[in-house]
């Protein structure tokens, strides 16, 4: 297996910047877009996701690494609440709720899967 030198390369921000990119989407609906509070929130937390991978990833330790994919993970959380909220609010109909649902936990245990494999290696690696 080829070690991965980018944090492009890893799947779990691949997926947490596709997501980010749906949200960003959304958010510009007309329904949902009124709501300026929530929307930087539905924003602030899908850019925490893939902003966390990244940085943790470029500090270079493990131990670093490990940290920053908590906090991507918790963001993923935060997300979900706030998709939540946008559905009980009326900015989103539940099928298309469920699709995003769908896709932030997906992601979440993408994290979750890395932040596993990465307490798993050596010191050096």
């Amino acid at each position: 297996m080829a070690k991965i030198t980018r944090f492009e390369d890893l799947i779990a921000w691949q997926k947490a910047r596709a997501l980010t990119r749906e949200i960003y989407q959304i958010t510009r609906a007309e329904k949902l877009r009124k709501d300026f509070g929530l929307c930087g929130q539905m924003q602030r937390a899908a850019v925490s996701v893939m902003a966390n991978i990244a940085e943790g990833f470029e500090r270079n330790r493990k131990a670093e690494f490990h940290q920053f994919l908590s906090i991507a993970k918790g963001s993923c959380g935060e997300l979900r609440s706030h998709l939540y909220v946008a559905v009980d609010a009326g900015y989103l109909e539940n099928d298309f709720f469920q699709t995003l649902l769908t896709r932030v936990e997906e992601v979440g245990k993408i994290i979750g899967g890395l932040r596993s494999s990465v307490s798993k290696l050596s010191p050096q690696n």
